[in-house]
């Protein structure tokens, strides 16, 4: 427990670290791709998960997760994310276990639908890449923090703001562990902070060693 709760402080993040982070993985050489995901041929080697607080049972938490051809950011194919809102609470995501071959730092972006832009927030995105699954919400990034700007975090990802615009909108980060990993996840997710329900989209899941 001591562990997952200081991952989250070495990825608290202060005013204008994700705008930082964000500039600095796009201006990145392009490197190897671990993954490019489309979602194109299924999800073959992806797991859903969801994790809600501990007031309410996972059970009346009301997600889904599938591939659909509503909306594609390339190809015909995206991954949908429908989450309801009633509990102002809960996160839904997939996991996946990469093959982090001699890398010793990593790129990742993804690209997600919103339906509308809005002032509020009502959806965070939250990646995950590091050395185990996460299990719990809490073993995500907290709000606004992207670990491009954190030296030595022990696993990357970033947890920011859906509905900054309406339509696709790309999300990065890098990763820059200390020591490189002998086995590496990657999670892809949405969270629940506006009470109304909300369906997402994902695609162009790139993972780049």
């Amino acid at each position: 427990m001591t562990r997952r709760r200081t991952r989250r402080d070495l990825l608290r993040t202060g005013v204008g670290l994700t705008a930082v982070g964000l500039a600095g993985c796009l201006d990145a050489p392009r490197r190897g791709a671990l993954l490019s995901e489309g979602f194109e041929t299924g999800l073959e080697g992806w797991t859903t998960h969801a994790h809600i607080g501990p007031e309410e049972p996972l059970s009346a938490f009301d997600r889904r997760i599938e591939r659909t051809r509503e909306h594609a950011a390339t190809g015909e194919w995206s991954l949908e994310i429908f989450t309801e809102g009633d509990h102002d609470d809960g996160t839904a995501w997939v996991t996946t276990e990469l093959d982090p071959g001699d890398a010793s730092s990593f790129d990742v972006s993804v690209r997600a639908w919103s339906p509308s832009e809005s002032f509020n927030t009502l959806r965070h995105l939250v990646v995950y890449l590091g050395p185990e699954a996460p299990t719990t919400e809490a073993d995500f990034p907290d709000p606004g923090a992207n670990s491009t700007a954190i030296p030595d975090a022990p696993f990357g990802g970033l947890r920011e703001p859906l509905h900054l615009a309406e339509g696709w909108r790309e999300y990065a980060f890098e990763w820059d562990p200390e020591a490189a990993p002998e086995s590496l996840f990657l999670a892809v997710g949405v969270s629940v902070v506006w009470e109304a329900d909300a369906t997402h989209y994902v695609d162009d899941v790139v993972v780049r060693g």
